[in-house]
């Protein structure tokens, strides 16, 4: 037997600001939410990708003739120390086979370095060793290829191995497990996580005349091996995943009330959006002005304008346009919208709107 819940408000659609994208930075806006839903979402999504989203990262190098991290190198600017830490800034991305999939092994990968003293001559007597030198040619993608690894000072020819691994968030360097470790391999502190950074927002929101709903904004940054909607697309599924299994202990089900069963509920919905007065949805004074010029006086007579008639109107132009077209879709509506299913036309809409708030005062009292 199912239980019967009442409806809950949710998101019909994600909307990314437009103004804030960037490849590797992304606004998202999501809302309405129940009260209280909006900071139950955000931390959970935001927790997910800075701790979960996989990518590849080098766990280890060895570097021919040094034996341990704290020493330096004859011929090499930067001491084993400073080394480390620059190869802990290298982003390698893998798309990852069937096979690969199988096999999480780290993956070796080998380069000899021959610096000769044309090469130092020819570059001003110091040969920079970037990240492309040590990773090319190998089955990682390299997304910072001129990364300096280490400055060459003389003519030198050195092995440098480096095990690369795919994981997830941060992992010290005793947690790594390293198969057939050798004696002067030298484990490295990982974080794996292609994000960078994740900030999130709950403003209030309104439903009808309800202002207490949520409105949610997630800010992600990420350090461009994935985009950020990929990186909020991961997180979604894992989250899923892990909320999957909980599914067992349902014990009864649930059946939700849509509010979308009985014609009148849609159109008492509506028509307490169509029924606000213009200065009820936070215009600014110039666009507010504009409509009032123009005798429009609620939602119901704004939005059944085409935004080509809109632009006619003395002093409006496209920032007042683009002001309206945002406030309407934040509310579920637009302009030029057809209500002539509700019976509303241009004609009457003035009418039946103030018909309608004489009803429902009767109705309060």
């Amino acid at each position: 037997m199912a239980v019967k819940y009442g409806k809950f408000e949710l998101p019909t659609k994600i909307k990314i600001d437009g103004s804030a994208k960037k490849d590797t930075h992304a606004r998202f806006i999501a809302e309405p939410f129940e009260r209280g839903f909006g900071h139950t979402v955000g931390n959970a999504l935001r927790r997910v990708m800075l701790t979960s989203l996989e990518s590849p990262a080098i766990i280890s190098v060895r570097i021919e003739g040094v034996p341990h991290e704290y020493m330096a190198i004859e011929g090499v600017v930067e001491d084993m120390t400073h080394i480390v830490l620059n190869l802990k800034g290298s982003l390698l991305r893998k798309l990852p086979t069937d096979e690969e999939v199988r096999s999480r092994d780290p993956k070796i990968v080998s380069k000899v370095l021959d610096i000769t003293a044309e090469q130092l001559e020819k570059h001003g007597g110091q040969y920079a060793v970037t990240l492309k030198d040590l990773v090319s040619g190998s089955d990682f993608d390299v997304f910072n290829p001129g990364h300096v690894i280490f400055t060459v000072t003389k003519p030198m020819t050195r092995r440098v191995d480096l095990k690369i691994a795919i994981g997830r968030g941060y992992v010290p360097s005793e947690r790594h497990v390293i198969p057939d470790k050798v004696v002067d391999e030298i484990i490295i502190d990982t974080a794996f996580s292609p994000v960078r950074l994740v900030n999130y927002f709950v403003e209030n929101t309104r439903v009808g005349q309800d202002t207490d709903y949520d409105r949610l904004i997630l800010e992600v940054t990420t350090d461009g091996r994935i985009t950020p909607e990929e990186a909020l697309s991961f997180a979604t599924q894992i989250g899923i995943l892990h909320l999957q299994v909980f599914e067992e202990l349902k014990f009864h089900s649930i059946s939700f009330d849509t509010g979308a069963v009985e014609m009148n509920t849609d159109r008492d919905a509506l028509m307490a959006k169509l029924a606000l007065k213009i200065n009820e949805i936070e215009l600014s004074v110039r666009s507010t002005n504009c409509l009032s010029g123009a005798n429009i006086d609620t939602i119901a007579e704004l939005v059944i304008m085409p935004e080509s008639e809109m632009l006619k109107f003395r002093n409006f132009g496209k920032k007042s346009l683009n002001e309206i077209k945002a406030k309407l879709e934040e509310m579920g509506l637009h302009l030029g919208m057809d209500l002539s299913k509700w019976g509303i036309t241009r004609d009457n809409v003035k009418q039946l709107i103030t018909d309608y708030l004489k009803e429902k005062a009767g109705n309060e009292v």
